[in-house]
């Protein structure tokens, strides 16, 4: 979540200016990811009546009912992000991916339905835009992370992806290649940090460093003797102290963001819908024993989630902590305007409208 204006727009200009360098190119558009604890998801149901005479269920027909689907009471400071839709059903036969062409006389929808606070939200756009930008759309940060790493396999059978970003924990449960719960929890690596600062008693800094070089999730896999040297406050000498301390700090708070997406993923009713496992990924998964601690709680296989299938610099970014960034791409390359004659439709508008504003 954006807190302070000017020094997230500093931030996307610098990174959109690295970017241009290195790739060439320039930026005139972004997909900017969201998360934070006003994020809300909630599954709903849209029924029509099949439209045309001869009762063939067209594009127009599967437009209303989705939009049927995101009819719902929201309050005045809360916008809808996303309407993802999970199943058809076209008068009694259910399970249907694809509708169009099937004929019946009634269509239903299942979507989930991922709303966001407008403020929260328009702060994200108002940065970019003072950044000299314009934004093509917003995307939810987990549905973006899964876009670089989850196989369809994963998706169609049902997965749980954990991501663990630095202030919160994004969740997305997938099946039958669908989107069915989503939840953002209000916990992540800085609380970590926070942790390891307050039991060791040393710079915040310092503490975030000590996590990347020498934290682990799973203090049994420590060995008793080896030591780190800790930073001390006020000018102190730095003190020697065994890994262990350091792991028995991690692996707790660990524990808790797992049992905490455990919780959510029983209340919403879906404890049983991961079939083919957990992926973890975000930053704060390349801990050492995250994949274990993990399965420890959910009882179910887990691995750590890494972009795959990325040319270029894929040495680089083929990490957990450039999930969001990969995903974001990966959803624009395949969501973005049509291509008209080697230029997208958005360009071609923006050069007529420059040509004609050319012209007063």
């Amino acid at each position: 979540m954006v807190v302070n204006i000017d020094f997230t727009v500093e931030a996307i200009k610098q990174a959109v200016a690295e970017a241009e360098h290195m790739a060439g190119v320039e930026v005139a558009g972004v997909y900017a990811g969201v998360a934070g604890g006003h994020i809300r998801g909630l599954n709903s149901r849209g029924v029509v009546g099949v439209s045309g005479r001869d009762r063939e269920v067209s594009d127009q027909d599967v437009e209303r009912v989705v939009e049927a689907a995101r009819a719902i009471n929201l309050p005045q400071d809360r916008e809808i992000i996303h309407v993802l839709p999970q199943t058809f059903v076209v008068d009694d036969q259910d399970g249907v991916r694809e509708p169009v062409g099937m004929s019946g006389v009634r269509l239903e929808v299942e979507c989930h339905i991922v709303t966001g606070a407008i403020t929260s939200v328009q702060n994200v756009v108002r940065s970019v835009n003072r950044a000299g930008l314009a934004v093509d759309d917003i995307v939810l940060e987990s549905i973006a992370s899964a876009e670089a790493v989850l196989s369809a396999d994963e998706q169609e059978l049902g997965v749980l992806l954990v991501e663990i970003g630095g202030g919160t924990t994004n969740v997305a449960l997938f099946r039958e290649g669908a989107v069915w719960h989503t939840a953002v929890l209000p916990l992540g690596g800085d609380h970590i940090t926070n942790d390891i600062a307050v039991g060791l008693r040393t710079p915040v800094a310092e503490a975030e460093e000590l996590k990347k070089r020498y934290g682990c999730a799973l203090t049994a896999r420590v060995p008793a003797q080896e030591t780190v040297d800790v930073p001390s406050v006020g000018g102190r000498k730095p003190r020697e102290l065994s890994r262990q301390v350091l792991s028995e700090i991690i692996q707790p708070r660990v524990e808790e963001i797992f049992r905490l997406v455990a919780k959510d993923l029983t209340k919403a009713g879906f404890e049983d819908a991961a079939t083919s496992g957990v992926v973890v990924t975000g930053g704060t998964s390349i801990l050492e024993g995250m994949p274990e601690v993990a399965e420890a709680v959910f009882s179910l296989p887990v691995r750590r989630g890494m972009p795959d299938d990325v040319g270029g610099l894929s040495d680089i970014v083929r990490s957990p902590i450039h999930s969001t960034a990969v995903g974001l791409a990966l959803y624009g390359s395949r969501h973005a305007p049509r291509a008209i004659n080697g230029t997208t439709e958005t360009g071609v508008l923006k050069r007529a409208a420059a040509w004609l504003g050319g012209m007063f």
